[in-house]
């Protein structure tokens, strides 16, 4: 099952309402018996100013899927949009530049340097760009992650809640037309993790982004506005308003079905 295409296959252009797409979007790795298909032929549209969440059991493709929709993994066939750009035809400074300019990265691991502020970590990506951030949205963001009384700390400084919430930060700061979160809870405590779920959550809805999480927590995707299944390397269902039991529910009904497999 694949969430509905809105435009022609063949129209480069998504519609505004459309943050990102994939159309037979497939990766494989390997060649001949040790072929592995890690994504068969998967459309997906990923609704602007929505928090998407894509679940699914180890090596089921979630995070393949991700890397593709990100621009971070090559793809066998098939086509991937961000905004009105085709990724898959970009060169690799092309693409580089997309990802800087449009893109936000959450990771498991909170990817600070350890000898830079919270302030620093957080433009970080715009320095080295050489660009100026938008103070007023930045401003917005730091008070949204409540950080205002932790810009001069170093992440030694922080707990691992705050130093999640500086990465949160930083992946916000350019104002990107995306934010990609990969388990990003997934080293911290139940407290600290729903401090950045909330955070995430209001980054969409406080601030218009458009999130999209890989997760295995159903209390985690409950959050979202619409989670995503996925099941050896297809979309096999879906799942909005979601609540954990809901989504509890749904995977104990694919692992049923599994084992009669």
């Amino acid at each position: 099952m694949s969430t509905p295409a809105t435009t022609d296959p063949e129209d480069a252009v998504v519609g505004a309402e459309v943050a990102a797409r994939a159309l037979a979007l497939t990766k494989a790795y390997g060649t001949g018996e040790t072929r592995v298909v890690a994504l068969d032929a998967v459309d997906v549209d990923i609704a602007r100013g929505r928090f998407t969440a894509v679940m699914g059991p180890s090596g089921s493709g979630k995070s393949t899927l991700m890397h593709c929709l990100a621009g971070l993994d090559s793809v066998t066939s098939g086509q991937v949009w961000i905004g009105d750009t085709e990724i898959t035809r970009l060169g690799e400074r092309q693409l580089t530049r997309l990802r800087r300019d449009q893109v936000g990265f959450v990771f498991q691991a909170f990817n600070l340097l350890p000898t830079l502020t919270a302030a620093e970590n957080i433009t970080l990506p715009m320095d080295i760009a050489g660009r100026k951030p938008d103070q007023e949205w930045l401003d917005r963001v730091i008070d949204t992650l409540g950080l205002r009384d932790r810009l001069r700390h170093r992440p030694s400084q922080l707990s691992g809640g705050q130093q999640q919430r500086v990465a949160c930060a930083r992946a916000l700061a350019s104002r990107p037309q995306l934010i990609f979160a990969d388990e990003p809870t997934g080293n911290l405590d139940s407290q600290s993790g729903a401090e950045v779920l909330r955070f995430l959550r209001e980054a969409v809805d406080r601030l218009s982004q458009t999130v999209v999480m890989v997760t295995h927590d159903p209390t985690a995707a409950a959050h979202s506005d619409l989670v995503l299944f996925l099941n050896d390397g297809r979309i096999v269902d879906e799942l909005s308003q979601p609540t954990a039991d809901g989504v509890l529910e749904r995977l104990k009904r694919f692992d049923a079905l599994r084992k009669q497999g």
